[in-house]
């Protein structure tokens, strides 16, 4: 009878944990479905804000039913460049959340798709260990869009993190600040397969390797930015 039970008790935690991988995968094959789609039309992200960014987190199919409750709302999936100082080539995905705040989220009951572009060294290395908060612990602002918007803007270079939307076929920066940005554990947890693995352990420590889920994200930003254009990073 122990050993029936025992049994069981493995087919369930297997199960469960199969479950959570699959959601993850899903999750992430998403992420690069967006970033391929938004990349593939003219009014997108400006290439040369993309070449500079040290990394690149897409949140898929945001709902602001959960975001007007205050509850978590964004499950997506951040991409760095590797290396010491994020100028090698992009690297595997850590997944991440994104919780709270209100200030510019207007898409009404409509789905949308969320893309931040992280771009320098201190906002990259504070998101990658901690919690952080947009507007507060890291200064954020609405992406100028279009293939020919400049990056030079006192936004631009004041930020370190620029956002963007993506709402019924339109696409536009917007500000969340307030919100909360995390290391999503239990998630990459169950996407790695290992216990306690952290997103800095994933992003920076070159120790494993890109998931087929998450290897069209990873392509997309290749093609599109396979350099760090940055005058810090190529200056290293």
């Amino acid at each position: 009878m122990f050993r029936k039970l025992t049994f069981v008790v493995c087919m369930l935690f297997t199960a469960s944990a199969m479950y959570g991988a699959t959601k993850e995968q899903k999750r992430l094959e998403e992420s690069g479905t967006v970033m391929k789609e938004i990349m593939g039309v003219p009014d997108d992200i400006p290439q040369d804000l993309l070449g500079k960014a040290e990394c690149v987190i897409v949140f898929p199919t945001v709902l602001k039913a959960a975001f007007v409750l205050g509850g978590s709302y964004g499950r997506g999936a951040m991409v760095c460049r590797t290396g010491e100082h994020f100028n090698g080539p992009w690297g595997s995905p850590a997944m991440y959340a994104l919780e709270g705040g209100s200030v510019g989220f207007q898409i009404g009951g409509q789905a949308t798709d969320l893309v931040l572009l992280v771009m320098n060294e201190r906002g990259a290395s504070s998101i990658l260990d901690s919690k952080v908060k947009l507007g507060a612990d890291a200064s954020a602002a609405a992406g100028p869009k279009g293939r020919d918007a400049s990056a030079d803007t006192d936004a631009t270079l004041r930020s370190e993190i620029l956002s963007y939307s993506r709402s019924r076929g339109l696409f536009a920066g917007i500000s969340l600040e307030g919100s909360t940005l995390r290391p999503d554990n239990d998630a990459n947890e169950s996407l790695y397969h290992r216990k306690h693995i952290t997103a800095r352990e994933i992003i920076l420590g070159g120790k494993v390797a890109v998931p087929p889920s998450g290897r069209m994200l990873v392509a997309v930003l290749k093609k599109n930015a396979p350099h760090n254009e940055s005058a810090k990073a190529s200056n290293q």
